[in-house]
């Protein structure tokens, strides 16, 4: 018996409307569909894993089901993953997992057809991969960056070529290189010659990068006159380094005093670079890294 003060409504009020249900096919390369979907299928299950979307897979079609704004969402996330494939970097689950923050957050991931940082003989420099692209806008975006990883994933290059982008568009006046200048533990008083001879060695890499970026003929007055200086750590205690672009190398090698000392040096209209690998560091065994404190 129902009371009177009750009202009752039928089975389909009580609901709200379901939603439409859409299907849509990505026709994509054979080697495309393998290279997004990863071993096993694992990538399109951590994309299903966030969207509420089925993703079949019929040779090089990608059947996509689900609530019309799902699949469209589907669609976009697995076409920002074939388009970074073709790029050439592996997308494996880490990728697809910033892949989707990145669209979820900002509604795109890379800007494919971007200018190029510096061009110089011909050859352009631009992030080749999802996580260069994410260094290079916090280059952009932050006075203070962190660059970690392994050697060969673009650290150093790529902030060499944004100090040399900002160097030539005005924004800064002069660009500082520098590194600690103790590794393998060695220690300079104990090397042959004078304080260049000691020194250039650590330094070398940073003067290898620059001249890949701007003429060598140059770079001689450049640094003559001060706009571009490459040093040793050591040389910039006690400065207050203003309009400048400073990259410090290397930076695993620090002490934490070194490095409180180097961060402490930031001037007015300056950015820092500061790159590193955790993994490499020839500092004595119970000294612990400035780029882990």
């Amino acid at each position: 018996m129902v009371p009177h003060n009750v009202r009752t409504h039928g089975a389909h009020a009580a609901q709200s409307p379901r939603p439409r249900v859409a299907s849509s096919t990505l026709e994509l390369p054979p080697e495309a569909v393998l290279a997004i979907s990863g071993p096993a299928d694992e990538n399109l299950r951590i994309v299903e894993d966030v969207v509420d979307a089925d993703i079949l897979t019929r040779g090089n079609h990608l059947v996509l089901r689900g609530e019309a704004s799902e699949v469209s969402r589907t669609r976009k996330i697995l076409m920002e993953m074939a388009a970074i494939a073709d790029h050439g970097q592996t997308v494996t689950p880490d990728v697809t997992r910033r892949i989707i923050d990145m669209l979820d957050e900002q509604g795109a991931v890379l800007n494919y057809k971007a200018a190029p940082i510096v061009s110089y003989r011909g050859k352009a420099v631009r992030p080749k991969t999802l996580g260069q692209e994410e260094y290079v806008e916090a280059i952009d975006n932050y006075s203070v960056v962190f660059g970690l990883g392994p050697a060969g994933t673009g650290k150093t290059y790529l902030a060499m070529a944004k100090a040399v982008q900002a160097l030539q568009a005005k924004e800064v006046t002069r660009i500082i290189l520098t590194r600690p200048a103790v590794e393998a533990g060695e220690n300079l008083g104990f090397l042959p010659g004078t304080l260049g001879d000691k020194i250039d060695p650590y330094l070398r890499p940073l003067h290898d990068a620059l001249r890949e970026m701007v003429d060598p003929e140059i770079i001689p007055r450049l640094m003559e006159s001060g706009v571009i200086e490459v040093a040793p750590l050591a040389y910039m205690r006690g400065r207050t380094l203003n309009n400048s672009f400073v990259i410090l190398d290397e930076a695993q090698n620090t002490t934490p005093a070194q490095m409180k000392m180097f961060l402490t040096r930031l001037g007015f209209g300056s950015k820092m670079v500061i790159t590193g690998d955790l993994t490499q560091v020839d500092l004595p065994k119970k000294q612990r890294s400035g780029l882990a404190a």
